[in-house]
């Protein structure tokens, strides 16, 4: 298990709309996270940037390619792609962190 940690930015004036989806995630998007090896996953927002932080098994990378394959991933992202400006590099990968510090 790996604490991950990725960026993204909302499209501007799309804060609310962004939020609304959130609160309402769909029961099978969650459930293919975990069998993906998400856990512990959190979204933050400083203005238009989130920040993600999820435990994930073995790894974020690892973790996140896998939930990108899934066909409730695809009509997720597609429904969110209106809301986010951007969410990947060049390559397609979500855009990581690399953790510096921890404290338990």
């Amino acid at each position: 298990m790996t604490r991950t940690c990725f960026v993204l930015k909302i499209r501007p004036g799309c804060v609310e709309e962004y939020e609304a989806r959130h609160a309402q995630v769909w029961p099978e998007l969650v459930e293919a996270m975990r069998q993906a090896g998400i856990r512990n996953y959190s979204l933050f927002r400083r203005g238009l940037d989130v920040i993600g932080c999820a435990d994930c098994d073995p790894d974020g990378e690892t973790a996140f390619r896998r939930i990108a394959g899934t066909d409730v991933d695809k009509r997720w992202s597609a429904w969110m792609d209106d809301v986010i400006e951007t969410e990947t590099d060049a390559a397609g990968d979500l855009l990581f962190a690399r953790e510096i510090w921890h404290m338990d």
